[in-house]
């Protein structure tokens, strides 16, 4: 990685599990400055919010700024933006709503234009009920990612992912679209923003799906990280040119920019 400018950092299965730090992880991020590489952090993980984000990795020693932190929701923001969308029934966390509720969009409406779908660590039978029932009237679904587990120091968590299949076996709607990672926007608008070139930027995360699928999208160097959720032998299993394919394969990012 030594032509790299920049590195994308999915945040859980790559630098922390749960509540613990990967270990060797602050020490990475002190060569990424030693380098003059910059890092920003990535999450598909939509059941935070950019100050909850930015509170947990101040709590883990992992100095970051808002301009620093890269959501899945940010990706949705966007698309309900761009589709001039304003009512919605959400089935998402409290620090999701406030992030779609400060940017004018309503998330209780008796008269949704969408159910917006994100990681709800919070969900309750009225919200999957009620969601539910829209989606049977007619009401389309839009999801901030397709991550079906969540990576925990326990093992995998039901994620949107697994709550799209439950909606699907209830009212037989998929999401006409899904947010976040593997679309290759959650970093492409930062790249050129900062007016690096995509090739000497890397992609460093523990799933094969969303994070190398992405780097592949965006032209950036994908690097898979064994510390969550893929392992080696998911690597093998991929067809030959799979876009889920790394560059290069690390335990973690313990052993980057030696």
């Amino acid at each position: 990685m030594s032509d790299i400018d920049a590195v994308f950092l999915d945040l859980d299965g790559t630098m922390y599990l749960g509540g613990d730090l990967i270990p060797g992880a602050i020490e990475f991020l002190n060569r990424c400055e030693q380098h003059g590489v910059k890092r920003f952090f990535l999450s598909n993980n939509s059941s935070r919010s950019v100050n909850q984000y930015l509170s947990k990795l101040k709590g883990l020693g992992i100095p970051a700024t808002e301009d620093d932190v890269l959501l899945s929701t940010h990706d949705l923001l966007s698309w309900l933006s761009m589709n001039d969308v304003k009512e919605t029934w959400l089935v998402g966390t409290e620090g999701m709503r406030e992030m779609l509720e400060g940017k004018g969009i309503v998330t209780q409406s008796e008269n949704p234009e969408y159910v917006v779908l994100g990681y709800d660590t919070e969900i309750t039978y009225g919200k999957i009920a009620t969601a539910s029932i829209h989606m049977h009237n007619g009401v389309p679904m839009v999801a901030s990612h397709p991550d079906m587990v969540c990576p925990s120091p326990d093992g995998g968590l039901p994620d949107t992912g697994a709550y799209m299949a439950m909606f699907e076996a209830t009212t037989g709607v998929r999401p006409i679209h899904v947010c976040g990672k593997p679309e290759p926007g959650m970093i492409l608008h930062k790249i050129e923003a900062l007016g690096l070139k995509p090739e000497r930027c890397a992609m460093v995360g523990d799933r094969l799906y969303t994070d190398m699928a992405m780097a592949t999208r965006a032209g950036v160097m994908g690097v898979l990280v064994l510390s969550g959720e893929a392992t080696e032998e998911d690597v093998a299993a991929l067809p030959e040119g799979a876009e889920q394919y790394p560059a290069l394969i690390v335990g973690s990012v313990d052993e980057l920019l030696r």
